[in-house]
């Protein structure tokens, strides 16, 4: 078993999480592993204790000897295929892959005993609050189900685990599923990766620093089904000029398109140019109308029992849903569809989406202050996550936005703060940048850091409003990630909560 990396020299590039799972993935399947990074031990002492003892570890620098005398190059989502040393090992003719292919590889040798299933979700935004909502209805349809990937903890330590248990077939259990959160970073360096059911959520302007305009950025992205044949399924956001014309990409042998829409003249069409040029798919999926989510799925009654006989059927009521906003509605109705090509059934599907709570720091409620509601959506890096978050409410908002700038352009921010927003309150390294572009059109007020962004938004608040920390940037220039950045909200939030409740005397 595992005979194409047995006994093979593998060098990891990137000694974080990811880097850290490949390296002791590939020891337990019998490769002779050394690990780099140009960071040195004082950074990365914790990654470091982590590793398998048979990983041998050189930091500070790439040794180009090593790497060039590597069968195989493994690289971490943070290493850009760019990297001048990347790209000497690649012009070298040395095999070069992600932790994602990575995993996918060593998977196929379960294959060969077990029917084991990638189902990959991405997208700009919603990507982890859909994968949830996927995993928690094939775990409530009795599904055995790995979460992993940009979500949790790695693939490849997931992946690993795995293979500790096949080694002692007693205890070895197949999982049906392995329910991965990918990223652009990820997809860059696939080569045979193939979920069997595929989701692209959206794509907007993000991480324009690494891949440097759109197209690239989008190539990235439809990498995702570029192994996908007939017997899979791509789920598609037909609300989304880019992702709705990407059927326009997958050939005659590609996998089976559905897509999920808040239009509702378009759930009762089936015309190919109502989806991009002609030949492209047939509008098929799920669709939101009248405060119902429903299913069109003609000539796809195999999926789901309860429509044969075609057509449209109203199965959801979108206000039965506990997590808020019109995003959400898309997340379910995307979880929904690939949980149907899973086999689950509408009730599984239905019992479950109406209770899922949602996720910390996506527009997740925290307190009520003297009339005030405070949500945390520190999950909110990019602009397009900021204006879905904002089109959430109908109250004013008070906006916390700000941190390190990911090269967007925040004058697409302009509509929705104009609609929506009565100030923002501006913090971190984009500061000043996010102020020449909304300036002219609402109040804005700058501060240092977070806790006394918080502070001046409840000053400005009133009751009847929301403050909302959205920060349309990442968190790095100030926090350690957008989590870390979440958990000082809320604590502000919550002392300020405290602080306002009547002393007891």
């Amino acid at each position: 078993m595992f005979k194409g990396i047995n006994g093979k020299r593998v060098v990891v590039i990137g000694l974080a999480r990811s880097g850290v799972g490949a390296a002791n993935l590939l020891v337990r399947v019998g490769a002779i592993v050394t690990i780099m990074d140009v960071l040195g031990y004082k950074e990365l002492a914790g990654y470091v204790e982590q590793l398998d003892a048979a990983v041998d570890i050189k930091l500070g620098q790439f040794n180009e000897d090593i790497l060039n005398k590597a069968d195989m190059v493994v690289i971490s989502p943070g290493v850009p295929l760019q990297h001048p040393s990347i790209q000497r090992v690649r012009q070298n003719g040395i095999k070069v892959i992600g932790e994602l292919e990575l995993a996918y590889q060593v998977m196929e040798e379960f294959n060969k005993i077990c029917s084991l299933g990638f189902l990959a979700i991405t997208g700009t935004n919603g990507k982890s609050t859909t994968t949830t909502m996927l995993n928690e209805i094939l775990k409530n349809s009795a599904f055995k189900t790995v979460l992993a990937g940009n979500i949790g903890k790695a693939i490849t330590e997931e992946i690993s685990k795995l293979v500790s248990s096949f080694e002692r077939p007693r205890e070895f259990a197949c999982p049906d599923y392995i329910v991965t959160e990918v990223s652009s970073f990820q997809m860059e360096s696939i080569d045979r990766f193939k979920p069997r059911v595929a989701s692209i959520l959206n794509i907007t302007p993000d991480h324009l620093d690494r891949h440097l305009t759109m197209e690239n950025y989008t190539d990235a992205k439809c990498r995702i089904f570029e192994n996908q044949d007939k017997m899979n399924f791509l789920i598609l956001n037909a609300d989304d000029p880019i992702t709705r014309d990407l059927a326009c990409r997958v050939g005659p042998n590609g996998p089976e398109v559905l897509y999920f829409s808040r239009k509702p003249e378009l759930s009762w069409s089936n015309k190919e140019e109502d989806v991009g040029a002609p030949g492209c798919a047939r509008l098929r999926g799920a669709f939101y109308k009248d405060g119902i989510i429903s299913f069109n799925l003609p000539e796809l009654e195999v999926l789901c029992p309860e429509l044969v006989g075609g057509g449209e059927m109203p199965v959801f009521k979108a206000s039965d849903l506990k997590v808020t906003g019109v995003h959400n509605i898309e997340n379910a109705m995307a979880a929904a569809l690939m949980a149907l090509a899973c086999g689950c059934s509408m009730k599984d599907i239905w019992n479950t989406l109406k209770d899922f709570r949602g996720l910390q720091h996506r527009v997740e409620f925290v307190e009520e202050i003297d009339g005030v509601k405070y949500y945390n959506d520190s999950k909110g890096t990019n602009i397009w996550a900021v204006i879905k978050s904002l089109e959430s409410f109908e109250r004013p908002v008070v906006l916390i936005a700000g941190g390190r700038d990911k090269a967007g352009d925040f004058s697409a921010l302009r509509p929705a703060i104009k609609d929506k927003v009565k100030a923002a309150v501006l913090i971190g390294e984009a500061s000043q940048k996010i102020n020449n572009s909304i300036h002219d059109i609402t109040s804005v007020y700058m501060e240092n850091d977070l806790p006394s962004a918080v502070l001046s938004a409840k000053g400005i608040a009133k009751s009847g409003d929301v403050v909302l920390l959205s920060p349309a940037c990442a968190s790095f220039d100030m926090f350690k990630d957008f989590e870390e950045r979440g958990r000082v909200f809320k604590d502000t939030v919550v002392g300020l909560y405290k602080d306002s409740l009547p002393k007891a005397v």
